[in-house]
């Protein structure tokens, strides 16, 4: 063999190879970085050391604490406006159930006043209505006594031409004149129920006016002067006979015949006191007194 022959080596073939490893840390404000590196320049090559090395970073505490102080202001801040706005409408719904309940209290203040005006309205009414039925009571028994003395007195004592009897069937011209006369006076007055004169008179109010004028007490409702007198046919009137309308004892209106088919009466309290022709309204029947 030559001695220039070439032999294989045992050696392995280098090799470059290099490790680094990266730590990082923070402390105090400090950043600490930390590098490793191995490199092998051959197979049985030691590991190197370690390399470490420091840098030094800006300071951020400061920073952060000032943003940390400002975010809690910032809430601080907006609960402390959520507070306010709830006292506000916890208020203001306070204010409207206030004016609310006193709205309602107003209401039933005023319906419980119109209830007693009301009940005293009809308070009145019944005793008006209780009054008038002791009036007409007391009229009726008073025209039964009138007329008992009256009979009697008829009875005992002969009719003269001058006597101003109820019974009589002819008209005492001077005295129908008088009746006539009084009832002209008191057309346009007021008719008010209940009323006897002189500025207002319902309708036998004013027939009892008239023939008080004669010194002819006639009774005073309505009902009990239809059966004074005597009957009369309503073709058969005479200026001074009395009208009624209804039944005979219990007529509900009366009036005063003054001849030429017109007679005067109380009508009701939207007229008052008036001159009508029979046609207006047709009576049922009348009597005489004269």
């Amino acid at each position: 063999m030559s001695p220039n022959a070439h032999i294989p080596s045992h050696r392995k073939p280098r090799t470059a190879a290099s490790t680094r490893a990266l730590r990082a840390g923070v402390t105090g404000g400090i950043l600490t970085l930390a590098v490793a590196g191995t490199s092998s320049m051959t197979a049985n090559a030691a590991e190197a050391a370690p390399v470490e090395s420091t840098l030094e970073m800006p300071t951020v505490s400061a920073t952060l604490a000032s943003t940390a102080a400002q975010a809690a202001d910032s809430t601080e801040q907006a609960a402390f406006g959520y507070e306010l706005q709830a006292q506000q409408d916890e208020a203001d719904d306070q204010a409207r159930s206030a004016v609310k309940k006193a709205k309602a209290e107003a209401e039933a203040k005023h319906k419980a006043e119109q209830a007693r005006a009301e009940a005293a309205r009809k308070a009145a009414e019944r005793r008006a209505a209780q009054e008038k039925a002791e009036q007409e009571r007391a009229a009726r028994s008073a025209e039964r006594t009138s007329l008992s003395t009256k009979s009697t007195q008829d009875t005992n004592t002969p009719a003269t031409p001058e006597a101003d009897s109820p019974s009589s069937s002819t008209p005492a011209g001077g005295n129908v004149a008088t009746v006539i006369s009084f009832l002209k006076a008191q057309v346009g007055k007021a008719y008010v129920l209940g009323a006897t004169g002189p500025s207002a008179y319902d309708c036998s109010g004013l027939t009892q006016a008239a023939f008080n004028q004669i010194g002819i007490s006639l009774p005073r409702v309505s009902q009990s002067q239809s059966t004074v007198g005597t009957q009369v046919s309503l073709d058969a009137l005479q200026p001074g006979d009395i009208l009624y309308w209804g039944s005979a004892g219990s007529a509900y209106h009366v009036a005063v015949y003054i001849g030429d088919g017109k007679f005067i009466g109380a009508q009701n309290p939207s007229t008052g006191i008036v001159e009508r022709d029979l046609s207006y309204d047709m009576p049922t029947g009348a009597v005489r007194v004269l």
